[in-house]
C-alpha cells in the first residue's frame, strides 16, 4: 500500500502555518500552535485518529486566536485530502459518540468522506465562557477543516455542562470518526462510490 504520508505549509501575512500528517501511523502528536488549548485537543485528535501529526503554527494571537484557529483548520483539511490521493480503497463513512466525565458532556460525530463539503453543527450545551477556546472556536476550525477536505460532517454535542468537556468529546469524536473512514478495506476494488470517483 502507498504511505499515505504529507507535508502542507501555508504562509499569510496573519499565519505561517506547517503539518505534517502520517494517516497510518500510530498516534504520536507533536503539536505547537501557541494556543494552548488547541495543542491539547489536536494531541488528543492524533492520539485516538493514531494519526502522526506534527503542527507548527505561528499567528496574529496578539489581535485574537480566530486566524490562527482557522488556518491550522484549513491546512489540516487539505492535508487530509492531498493524504487520500483518489480514496481508493477506503471506507469512506465514520462515526463515533465519544461521553465525558459522567455524563457531563457526550458528542457524536458521522461523516462521510464525499469530496462534497459540509458541516452541520449543533450543541444544546449551554455556551458557558471560557478564557481561551469556546465552542465558536470549535465550529470555525471544524469548518475549515471540512471545507478543506472535501468531508460531509454532522457534528453535535448532545449534552453537557462544562464546555471544556463538550469541546474535548468533539476532538475525541471527530478523530474515532476519521480513523473509521479512512481506513482501507481489502475487500473495496477501487472508489467505494457506484459513480466511480469521490
Amino acid at each position: 500500500m502507498k504511505k499515505r504520508k504529507i507535508k502542507v505549509k501555508r504562509v499569510t501575512r496573519e499565519t505561517n502555518i506547517s503539518i505534517e500528517l502520517n494517516l497510518d501511523g500510530k498516534g504520536k502528536g507533536d503539536i505547537k500552535t501557541g494556543i494552548g488549548f488547541l495543542n491539547h485537543m489536536l494531541e488528543l485528535f492524533s492520539k485516538h485518529g493514531l494519526f502522526d501529526l506534527k503542527i507548527r503554527a505561528k499567528g496574529d494571537l496578539n489581535v485574537d486566536l480566530h486566524h490562527t484557529n482557522e488556518d491550522i483548520g484549513i491546512c489540516l483539511g487539505t492535508a487530509f485530502k492531498k493524504a487520500l490521493g483518489k480514496k481508493v480503497g477506503i471506507r469512506r463513512y465514520g462515526y463515533s459518540f465519544i461521553p465525558m466525565d459522567e455524563a457531563l458532556a457526550k458528542a457524536r460525530v458521522v461523516l462521510d468522506i464525499s469530496g462534497r463539503s459540509s458541516l452541520f453543527f449543533q450543541s444544546r450545551i449551554k455556551r458557558c465562557p471560557m478564557v481561551e477556546y469556546g465552542l465558536q472556536d470549535a465550529k470555525g476550525f471544524l469548518k475549515a477543516f471540512t471545507t478543506n477536505s472535501g468531508i460531509n460532517m454532522h457534528a453535535d454535542v448532545l449534552r453537557g455542562e462544562d464546555t471544556h468537556h463538550a469541546i474535548e468529546a468533539l476532538f475525541k469524536a471527530t478523530a474515532r470518526a476519521l480513523k473509521e473512514a479512512v481506513a482501507i478495506d481489502c475487500r473495496t476494488k477501487g472508489v467505494p462510490s457506484t459513480k466511480g470517483r469521490l
